[in-house]
């Protein structure tokens, strides 16, 4: 592609042809402030926060959505564009619920930082009427408050753009507009699927998840109460953040530290329930091929993308595996293997866990959940109520010494660890099922299965096994799977397996993650470098790759369980799925 030269506040650069001033500017090494733009999914020149001034045009334009051109000369911190920035953001905060102190995005909420360094005072010209809405706290997942919207429309464009869902959107018009749910039903009267990704996409603390800190706090501080952590794969990639610890950085010593000392009875690793669910999902998977079952078979890890499917593909529920996910088949495991083994009533145990997924919060409240009679998981924590749970019990992160998981539920597998990573459940179920299928060792670079990973929306592939040639395909980004599966319906596409994640890039990005500025999300590939966190520990620091090797789970099958797919192991690992919608 073809370059143009242009010069922005007197400096020559040259950017690619089809870039817009935004994008030239940021080459440039010149961050232009915004709030409304949101790389690839909300590029609407709302907010008028990029306004730039361009030699020779009668008004300032908005540099997200202006073109480049030969010769151009712009302009990004003159005055005039200083002074109309501050009264944007006066403007924004006169309509706004300025109780900062108290809101859950206070320290790293974009409008404030914005308002910080353009000099926004206490007090405001144009304050008057504000609207007042009453919070909408009926999801399990997360609350709406629109008295801290900008209407950016970021949350909406996500929901629309990026996950196909589109139950939030701008009604009324003028003072009046706000975000709201069709007819203004409750979130949890729609067909919201709890992903999350509107609130990392939120500038503000207009979106959160509920809070469950306080409960894991109490359940901690009850003697009569046995607190065992799961922590999943995902959350190891990214709680560092929080601490100002890079993008990439794998925290998962210090993780366990502070879990430790937050009075844990137990922590243990995800990864060893996910090694479960591929050993129950693989032999489904077999079992489908070798008898006639239904295909393609689809992962059922993610909660959002199974109730995506619940609320608009319900004739592919059958296709859905039956295997619960890592956090629930971990929880029904605590409270029923565990339990036993260690004499203690399933009613003592509190099961928490932490995931990189607000969606998991209505994963627990899910029917048929309950493999010992209780739930089996009783509170879930995102990587954010993690790290706040961390802060406010005075841990000094950064400082821990490293520690391992507690045994034996501590123990997984390089195949666990990827499943963080879109394609990652595809691979470890390969590694299993190849095995299993061509009675074969697979070493080396034979247990990479290169073509399913990366952060492309859709990937294919087939693999010759035995007699078979299995046909594959991984999403993820729920508006990916809704064009997936339309050409599986369509007969357009044929595959034996399929694996979905609600989240672009999987879990390694999922709404409980820490949220990183538009700054940084629209310019740094934050899957890519979370998930370098999960495929480092499958190839250099765990000492098995699959996950029909790991001791624990081999244990767990001759001890217990008996074999993968017992009428046991799916009395206590496996699940049922709801029809929410036409079909």
């Amino acid at each position: 592609m073809e370059n143009v030269t242009l010069k922005i506040n007197g400096m020559s650069v040259s950017v690619p042809q089809n870039s817009t001033v935004l994008e030239a500017a940021r080459i440039a090494g010149i961050n232009i402030p915004t709030l409304c733009y949101l790389k690839g999914y909300n590029e609407i020149g709302a907010c008028r926060m990029c306004l730039v001034e361009i030699k020779g045009a009668r008004s300032f334009a908005a540099a997200c959505v202006q073109p480049v051109g030969e010769g151009m000369e712009v302009f990004t911190n003159t005055p005039a564009l200083i002074k109309s920035r501050k009264n944007t953001l006066e403007l924004l905060l006169s309509t706004h619920d300025r109780k900062c102190l108290s809101c859950s995005r206070s320290g790293d909420c974009e409008l404030q930082r914005l308002s910080r360094e353009y000099g926004v005072e206490d007090e405001h010209r144009f304050d008057g009427e504000m609207n007042h809405y009453e919070p909408d706290a009926s999801a399990a997942h997360m609350v709406r408050d629109n008295n801290k919207c900008i209407l950016c429309r970021r949350c909406t464009a996500v929901c629309a753009n990026m996950q196909g869902v589109s139950v939030i959107g701008v009604t009324e018009r003028g003072f009046q507009a706000h975000v709201a749910s069709p007819f203004e039903m409750d979130l949890a009267d729609t067909s919201c699927v709890s992903c999350g990704q509107c609130i990392v996409a939120c500038p503000t603390g207009a979106l959160y998840e509920k809070d469950a800190t306080a409960e894991v706090f109490a359940a901690i501080n009850d003697p009569s109460k046995h607190v065992v952590v799961q922590t999943a794969p995902a959350v190891r990639a990214a709680i560092g953040e929080e601490f100002g610890l890079p993008i990439g950085t794998n925290a998962k010593g210090k993780m366990v530290a502070a879990l430790r000392r937050l009075g844990f009875d137990k922590v243990f690793d995800t990864d060893f329930s996910a090694d479960l669910t591929i050993m129950e999902e693989a032999n489904e998977f077999i079992e489908r091929v070798k008898n006639g079952g239904k295909l393609p078979m689809i992962t059922s890890c993610s909660p959002g993308w199974v109730k995506f499917c619940e609320h608009y593909y319900g004739d592919f529920i059958e296709n859905l595996s039956t295997c619960k996910s890592p956090q629930q088949m971990f929880g029904a495991i605590v409270k029923t293997y565990y339990a036993e083994k260690n004499n203690i009533d399933p009613k003592d145990i509190f099961v928490v866990s932490v995931m990189p997924c607000t969606a998991k919060k209505f994963e627990r409240g899910r029917e048929d959940q309950s493999a010992a009679g209780v739930p089996d998981i009783d509170a879930v924590l995102t990587t954010r109520e993690l790290a706040r749970m961390i802060k406010k019990a005075g841990l000094l992160f950064t400082s821990l010494p490293d520690e391992d998981f507690d045994l034996p539920l501590g123990i997984g597998s390089g195949a666990g660890a990827i499943f963080g990573a879109t394609g990652g459940v595809m691979e470890a179920a390969l590694r299993t099922a190849v095995e299993t299928l061509t009675d074969t060792k697979l070493e080396g670079k034979a247990l990479d299965f290169v073509d399913v990973r990366g952060t492309k929306g859709i990937k294919e592939a087939s693999y010759q096994v035995g007699d078979l040639n299995v046909k594959v395909a991984v999403v993820s980004g729920l508006i990916n799977a809704r064009k997936l599966l339309e050409d599986v319906r369509a007969g357009k596409a044929d595959y034996h397996f399929i694996e979905v994640m609600a989240c672009p890039g999987g879990c390694v990005n999922g709404g409980g993650q820490p949220i990183q500025p538009a700054s940084v999300r629209n310019n740094t590939d934050i899957q890519a470098l979370r998930a370098s966190v999960l495929y480092d520990e499958d190839l250099t620091k765990l000492e098995y790759r699959k996950s029909h090797e790991n001791p624990v789970i081999k244990e767990l099958y001759e001890t217990y369980l008996e074999k993968p797919g017992s009428h046991k192991a799916h009395g206590i690992l496996h699940t049922s799925y709801v029809n929410r919608g036409l079909y």
